[in-house]
């Protein structure tokens, strides 16, 4: 892979100095429980005991300054900033932003991953690293998902020796469509890799207990857009023009449930429709409308088939109203659907690294998740961080008020480790 510089002229420069890593706020840091103390194997309880404080530290400062999606130049940078002083090579991927790096040797490889990109959300955390950036946030952790995986990295390399390679991740532009997995894709960031693990913030999980599920995770999430167009008229005279506003409402209940008797109740296939406009004037029949929405499925082989199918219902519902349309269906990204023995696997590393009561179900997700184009290309699961402290109101993702427990950051880092370990077992 080709490492390029493509920082737009005039982006600024991360300090990534010793003295950047700090709280801050400049306030000295309490103290983090490592819920998993004790555990081993012994160099990561020796690095976390050394190094708790700079996982919390490294977390805040990102934190405080977050990316849109594929502008992480600054968080890429501190990532292979902290990698290169610990001896290891990372590669910026091609567009500038993201990176890979391996550790170890050996012909066997697993992959671990984090996503890197802020939400185009103001925060409305009052917390005294907040972020710095107007309309910008990490309204869904992952601040804390590169940190952990930041932490992995460095606890990994303080080991003597590993038991084969393990490949990091980190991934731009998770948070927007089709997502940064398929840069990290074309990139050859997979190749060679046995199977892949990623782990994702969870509020409504208490802080040391890790959500695990078989198969489908999380959902397939594409967008519609339609636009409809009629020669407009007065509202006296409806039947000598086709009612374009008559023509949106056909479609914004008809095509729901059209499609809920087309398609297998059982597949979690839902529309639901976000912004409609037409017209001003409430004697005139416009000439143009707009609706769109989200059209999502937890079925990897009915989201393969939706598309036409839309397409196909939109066509028969507007035929008889005599309204012209253009239909932009937006393929988002495929489902995440947990391999069976990968799975396995991430659950024997929770137990290694927090105990057989770490261990928790979790529901499917309708949300979107790009780590399902990785397991397009090799097994692997995904799993829910807690990042609840079990006390405070459940503050949910995508969320100005979103924060966590930054214990999970070092439950994260254990966990991510001994799956690792597992995997290469």
């Amino acid at each position: 892979m080709t490492v390029l510089d493509s920082r737009p002229s005039g982006s600024s420069t991360v300090n990534t100095s010793t003295e950047m890593l700090v709280d801050p706020t400049g306030v000295s840091m309490s103290p983090v429980d490592d819920l998993g103390e004790g555990r081993g194997p012994a160099w990561l309880d020796d690095w976390l005991k050394a190094h708790a404080s700079d996982v919390v530290a490294w977390r805040r400062h990102i934190h405080a300054n977050p990316e849109l999606s594929r502008r992480e130049y600054n968080t890429t940078e501190l990532v292979a900033k902290l990698l290169r002083e610990v001896g290891l090579k990372p590669r910026i991927l091609p567009g500038g932003t993201g990176l890979i790096c391996d550790i170890g040797n050996g012909p066997r490889c697993v992959a671990l991953r984090a996503d890197m990109d802020a939400l185009p959300l103001p925060e409305n955390t009052g917390l005294p690293f907040a972020s710095t950036v107007d309309g910008v946030s990490h309204a869904c952790g992952h601040d804390a998902h590169t940190t952990v995986l930041l932490g992995t990295a460095l606890a990994l390399s303080s080991a003597t020796e590993l038991p084969g390679r393990v490949r990091l991740v980190f991934q731009p532009a998770e948070e927007v469509m089709p997502g940064g997995a398929l840069d990290v894709l074309a990139a050859g960031g997979l190749d060679g890799v046995e199977r892949i693990f990623g782990l994702h913030c969870d509020p409504r999980l208490q802080v040391g207990r890790i959500g695990t599920r078989i198969g489908a995770i999380t959902s397939a999430s594409d967008l519609l857009e339609l636009r409809l167009n009629s020669p407009g008229g007065h509202t006296s005279r409806p039947h000598l023009t086709a009612d374009l506003v008559h023509a949106l409402g056909t479609v914004i209940t008809g095509l729901p449930t059209m499609l809920s008797r087309r398609v297998d109740p059982r597949s979690g296939t839902v529309l639901v429709w976000g912004a409609v406009h037409a017209g001003e004037a409430p004697n005139a029949v416009p000439q143009d409308g707009l609706l769109r929405g989200t059209l999502r499925t937890g079925d990897r082989d009915i989201w393969a088939e939706l598309e036409p199918l839309v397409k196909d219902l939109v066509t028969g519902l507007l035929a008889p109203t005599g309204v012209g349309f253009d239909l932009h269906h937006r393929r988002g990204v495929p489902p995440v659907v947990n391999e069976r023995e990968s799975t396995q696997i991430l659950r024997a590393g929770i137990e290694a690294a927090l105990g057989d009561d770490a261990l928790a179900g979790t529901e499917q997700s309708s949300g979107g998740e790009d780590f399902g184009w990785y397991l397009e290309h090799v097994p692997g699961s995904f799993a829910r961080l807690g990042v609840w402290n079990g006390q405070e109101k459940q503050r949910d993702l995508h969320q100005p008020t979103f924060d966590l427990d930054e214990r999970a950051l070092l439950v994260g880092v254990r966990v991510m480790v001994h799956t690792a370990l597992a995997a290469l077992a």
